[in-house]
């Protein structure tokens, strides 16, 4: 890869992927140009969130989210992994510390159905505020939930249930907190209360996030690489230029605060999402390889940019005839893609031809989602907050609480019960590394997260048996406790 590389002719392409993705650059390059590939970087830095109100959790407290964090800049970088291994060890110690402490520390077997009473859950909280202590780790983890599958409304109760597969808490060695048994994160009562807050506003472009590049530096980078003569003695000063010409990305967030845990959780798998496609990790699952081992190393493309994002869907949400029970199932993750056109004008959103590559790649991710969640739990986080979002919409679009004469106004004043805020991401800077993938650069991903919470919560099919379900969960609540099974 060192020397001095004779001049292409004019008419020999040097194909570049922006993202999981690609486009055609005329260069000087021959066979310097066949040994590297450029992929971008996602990083983060340990960052702390400022903690407020009561949520200090004892330790357990979220500032972490998925491996990652931000600094005061708003720029992501790095996360060193010894910083991780003691996030995961100060969690083990508090976890230990709640489990000598009913009922959170002792909460049992895993069950299907475990039944959170919202009413019962507000007084808990208004119980902590009220004498200045942090909120116990079963308000913070929503009693152990691990999703919500169910919500039933209790007119004659005043309240409203939460239900859903639910265990006790356990930390894994990213210092996730995750269900015993199942593996996938716990459900954050800091994240409903951000869909609870957030949801009107999201009536009309949805809840999403996005890492870009700028079309500056996508325009720098070509007029780099078609000044480029030679790669030089060392590859390291060339893949560092390029990073300086294409610059840092923008990252934009939508539908919640950009300082909340929710958007985290949705940059953080944006941000896992792109380095799987760009090989910089393994996915940990042999179903899906990354983007980058699957472009083959000849051929030739348009001038297109494919990008990839995550997008949810569900089954129409079942109810009873009364609009007192909710199923809510069929929640998937579907990874979409479509391919952006670079010219004279600008760039144009969906405008050119799409990318087989990249279609496949999308379709091996949709179909091994809830595997890679497994081994990824951020994913898994990112659908709980898909999960909560929709419940909020139920409850907000359906007037629920006001039929059953519950006053979530609490979860919702953030002058009562304010939030713990994160410094929210603004830029992430681009990482080139080398490697020999045919004639190709691959460059930068491009995409992020979106959906539309509204359009799940008005598709609704009635049936005859979840007011079944309704029933028993509300026959067997307790005289007290907020949760039971």
């Amino acid at each position: 890869m060192h020397g001095q590389p004779e001049i292409l002719k004019s008419n020999t392409t040097c194909r570049c992927s922006r993202g999981v993705g690609s486009y055609s650059l005329s260069t000087a390059w021959r066979q310097a140009c066949a040994g590297l590939v450029v992929a971008t970087s996602l990083a983060w830095a340990v960052g702390l969130a400022h903690a407020q109100g009561n949520f200090g959790g004892g330790g357990l407290g979220a500032q972490a989210v998925g491996g990652i964090s931000i600094d005061a800049e708003g720029i992501i970088q790095n996360l060193d992994p010894k910083a991780l291994e003691a996030l995961a060890a100060t969690r083990r110690t508090a976890l230990a510390e709640a489990a000598a402490v009913e009922p959170f520390g002792k909460i049992g077997k895993p069950t299907a159905l475990r039944k959170v009473s919202l009413k019962r859950l507000i007084a808990a909280i208004e119980a902590s505020a009220a004498t200045g202590q942090p909120l116990p780790p079963e308000v913070l983890f929503l009693g152990g939930l691990d999703r919500i599958t169910h919500l039933f409304v209790d007119p004659e109760g005043h309240d409203i249930l939460l239900a859903g597969p639910a265990d006790k808490a356990a930390i894994d060695p990213a210092g996730n907190i995750i269900a015993a048994a199942s593996g996938r994160p716990l459900l954050q009562l800091e994240d409903l209360i951000v869909a609870l807050r957030a949801i009107d506003g999201a009536r009309a472009g949805g809840i999403r996030c996005s890492i870009d590049p700028t079309l500056e530096g996508i325009t720098k980078l070509q007029q780099f690489l078609r000044n480029q003569k030679t790669i030089g003695p060392n590859p390291d000063t060339t893949l560092r230029s390029m990073e300086d010409a294409l610059g840092s990305q923008l990252v934009t967030v939508g539908g919640v605060p950009a300082d909340s845990r929710f958007a985290r959780v949705m940059v953080a798998a944006d941000y896992r999402m792109k380095r799987i496609g760009m090989g910089l990790e393994p996915s940990g699952i042999p179903e899906l390889p990354s983007y980058l081992a699957m472009v083959p190393s000849g051929g030739s493309s348009a001038a297109s940019l494919p990008r990839f994002w995550l997008e949810a869907t569900y089954d129409p949400i079942a109810r009873d005839p009364d609009e007192l029970a909710y199923h809510i199932a069929g929640r998937r993750m579907k990874c979409l893609t479509e391919s952006d056109l670079v010219g004279k004008d600008g760039m144009q959103r969906g405008k050119a031809p799409g990318d087989a590559i990249a279609v496949k790649w999308c379709a091996a991710m949709t179909a091994h989602y809830e595997k890679l969640a497994l081994r990824q739990p951020v994913f898994s986080e990112l659908l709980n907050c898909v999960d909560l979002a929709v419940v909020a919409a139920l409850i907000h679009g359906r007037q629920l609480d006001h039929l059953a004469g519950l006053d979530v106004s609490m979860l919702r004043d953030a002058r009562r019960l304010p939030l713990p805020t994160y410094e929210a991401a603004t830029t992430v800077p681009t990482v080139a590394s080398g490697i020999k993938k045919g004639s190709r650069w691959i460059v930068s991903a491009s995409g992020g997260v979106q959906f539309q919470p509204w359009g799940f919560a008005s598709s609704t099919n009635e049936s005859a048996t979840v007011a079944a379900t309704r029933t028993a969960s509300l026959a067997s609540r307790p005289v007290d406790g907020w949760w039971w099974d």
